[in-house]
């Protein structure tokens, strides 16, 4: 069922076989990740195929008129498709067949529901030492939730992220896309690469526990420093930034752009570039410490002077002037975007749009060869 040859030789896991018991999203990004770095990954659906393929409207629609889920294609691209019923032994032989030759099996069912199947780690794992095995769930194999499915939007409530997202007055936000699922699928190619690279030194393969949960509260970064260092909770903070001023959103005459001077030689720059060198002097404004003090004055009185400007000519001079700044794009500015355009970011594969995993190597390719397979269109 392996393919004889590497679909593309010269990608970074070219000859890894990957067998995808996954679906919906934080699963299936990680399966798209390993497949854009050149593995053979075989995706397993049941017969109703895997329930994103009918999350539209978008849709696209391919040549023999078959419609998909825009959404299906966003991470399935460079798979290839089964279909098994775990509950028909034929099906269920066939997958465990391929699971005894896999370098890598990737699930991402609620806690301990493979068992049943005889599809869990420590039974696989009897038949193929070699298996590095990675389940994705809500809250991981141990703990007093470990059975619960988990839900993108309900981890982002859970895991503070939606605590600190929004205005200080308004209602704590989800972000736009569905954070937590990404994440932990990106995780979990870190951790399967890292089980990998240790499987060379031992021979050994080993079960990989990733929870979305897990993930997304590793994501806090400084804002989980300042709860344990401090024993407070930073709060919502808009566009703002916790530890840094003049630092957001500022408007322009013909929209709105951010600026990011992150430092006091950027912030004295800024001045200059606006003409206020009034403020050089102005010691409220000469540390960042003091910028955080005086913060509400401060940003008035940048954004009385940004206000002046076409957003061009404003772009243009604090690039010349090496200040961090950009236009706030919407979607189809992204990938309008020169920088994205040049970066090869959107790839089209039989005439279906995707956005390529974003790693680029010196001496390696991706292995861009394929869209989202059809459903069990390989058998």
């Amino acid at each position: 069922m392996w393919l004889d040859t590497p679909r593309n030789p010269n990608a970074p896991l070219a000859g890894l076989k990957v067998l995808e018991l996954a679906r919906v999203l934080a699963g299936p990004w990680a399966g798209q990740i390993l497949a854009d770095l050149g593995a053979d990954v075989i995706k397993v659906e049941s017969p109703d195929g895997d329930g994103t393929r009918k999350w539209g409207p978008p849709w696209i629609e391919r040549d023999h008129g078959e419609r998909e889920a825009a959404y299906y294609h966003a991470a399935n691209r460079g798979k290839r498709s089964i279909i098994a019923d775990f509950r028909d032994e034929d099906d269920l032989a066939r997958i465990h067949d391929l699971a005894s030759s896999a370098d890598v099996v990737l699930e991402n069912f609620k806690t301990g529901t493979l068992t049943k199947f005889g599809l869990d780690y420590k039974r696989l794992a009897q038949v193929n030492a070699r298996l590095v095995y990675c389940s994705i769930t809500g809250f991981g194999q141990t703990g007093p939730r470990a059975h619960e499915a988990g839900y993108d939007f309900v981890i982002q409530a859970m895991s503070g992220f939606m605590a600190l997202t929004g205005e200080p007055q308004g209602q704590p936000m989800k972000m736009g896309i569905s954070i937590s699922d990404l994440t932990c699928g990106l995780y979990s190619v870190i951790g399967i690469q890292a089980a990998l690279a240790m499987r060379a030194r031992t021979g050994r393969g080993q079960h990989v526990d990733m929870a979305l949960l897990d993930c997304s509260v590793g994501l806090l970064a400084s804002q989980a420093m300042h709860f344990l260092t401090t024993g407070e909770n930073p709060p919502r903070m808009g566009n703002e930034h916790a530890q840094v001023s003049a630092y957001g959103v500022f408007p322009v005459a013909d929209g709105d752009i951010v600026l990011a001077p992150a430092n006091d030689g950027l912030f004295r720059r800024l001045l200059t570039l606006l003409r206020r060198n009034d403020l050089l002097t102005d010691e409220r404004f000469a540390t960042n410490e003091g910028r955080l003090a005086n913060r509400e004055e401060l940003d008035a009185i940048i954004a009385g002077e940004t206000s002046k400007w076409q957003m061009d000519e404003l772009l243009a001079d604090c690039a010349a002037a090496g200040i961090p700044a950009g236009r706030v794009n919407a979607v189809d500015a992204v990938f309008d975007d020169p920088q994205v355009k040049a970066r090869g970011m959107r790839v089209d594969l039989d005439g279906i749009p995707g956005v390529r995993t974003p790693l680029t190597f010196s001496d390696a390719e991706l292995a861009l060869d394929r869209p989202s397979p059809r459903k069990g269109e390989h058998g």
